[in-house]
């Protein structure tokens, strides 16, 4: 295992800035070696992921992956052990391991993100959506932009770094909108209450048709699957239905970006459910955005292959930009 962790250590040995407010993943043993495992660093804070069912599988992995990263990189201040699996949500959330106190933001491509490290079972910030963090930031100029499923905003909050007029962002939780309003307040953003809104997606996307709302671009990354009084999100098989939702809201010749999660949802099949809604004339596919290597692996480090192939991807987290048509 250390030599596992070595190598990966070493292929991300750039990404590692000298001020440590960076957020990255150390080691993906999904994808290096050790299914079920993964470290990550925000800023100086070191977060263990045992995804193990039993957890006790993994938890000799975490001890070793501790003291590794400990001696390897000794500016840590504090250590996070996120259990997916314990009966205790604490757990699920992350026990402190050393250290006072967790980091409360990171720093990407210049722009400052909120962290609540134990806000959820995840860290509460994607580390697989940074190309498309940057993508956004580079392309958003100027758009009214409605972000979906917003969670803790990240990705509304690289749109206003890239000075979009307005970023509506939509959640149904009022506690993960509250880090993305941080957030705006940590990079001077203007915080208006109506550009946050807690809602529920079928809901409230139906309010703005009626309204007869439009967006330059929209963005749609939801969970894997949920479940409102309002509708059903399922990524495994009803991905059609979520672009269909959004679509109408996107102004002739805009963008609507759309993120699929889901692990055993082969490339090929995602990439010919978009085909499909794109036989219309409506639709067209735009560019698909890659995974950064530190999420995949890199070609020293890559070890099996994951549960269904997701190519043309190059990651189970399949994003790809669309063109819209209106009639």
């Amino acid at each position: 295992m250390i030599e596992l962790l070595t190598k990966a250590l070493e292929c991300r040995a750039a990404l590692l800035d000298g001020e440590h407010t960076a957020a990255l993943r150390l080691f993906n043993g999904f994808n290096e070696g050790l299914p079920g495992f993964a470290a990550d660093v925000y800023g100086s804070a070191l977060v263990l992921h045992n995804h193990a069912n039993p957890p006790w599988r993994l938890e000799e992995a975490a001890r070793q992956a501790l003291e590794f990263y400990r001696e390897r990189l000794p500016w840590l201040t504090a250590g996070l052990l996120k259990t997916r699996h314990s009966p205790d949500p604490e757990q699920r959330r992350g026990e402190l391991l050393f250290g006072a106190q967790l980091p409360e933001r990171v720093r990407e491509n210049g722009v400052w993100y909120s962290v609540d490290l134990r806000l959820n079972q995840d860290a509460g910030f994607y580390l697989d959506t940074r190309g498309l963090r940057a993508w956004l930031k580079a392309s958003a100029g100027g758009l009214n932009v409605l972000n979906t499923f917003a969670y803790t905003g990240s990705l509304g909050a690289a749109c206003l770094a890239g000075g979009a007029s307005r970023v509506l962002q939509l959640d149904l939780n009022r506690a993960f909108l509250e880090q993305a309003k941080r957030t705006s307040a940590l990079n001077g953003f203007a915080v208006r209450k109506g550009d946050f809104v807690t809602a529920d997606f079928f809901v409230y996307a139906a309010h703005l048709r009626r309204a007869g709302e439009l967006f330059d671009l929209a963005l749609l990354d939801p969970p894997f699957f949920s479940t409102t009084r309002g509708g059903r999100v399922d990524l495994l098989g009803e991905n059609e239905r979520l672009i269909n939702k959004i679509r109408p809201l996107v102004r002739d010749g805009g963008r609507l970006v759309a993120v699929n999660n889901a692990l055993f949802l082969p490339g090929r099949a995602y990439m010919e459910a978009l085909e499909g809604l794109c036989a219309s004339g409506y639709l067209a596919i735009e560019e698909l955005i890659p995974v950064p290597e530190d999420i995949c692996g890199y070609p020293a480090t890559r070890a099996g292959s994951p549960p269904a192939d997701p190519a043309p991807f190059n990651h189970s987290t399949k994003i790809a930009v669309l063109r819209v048509r209106r009639k």
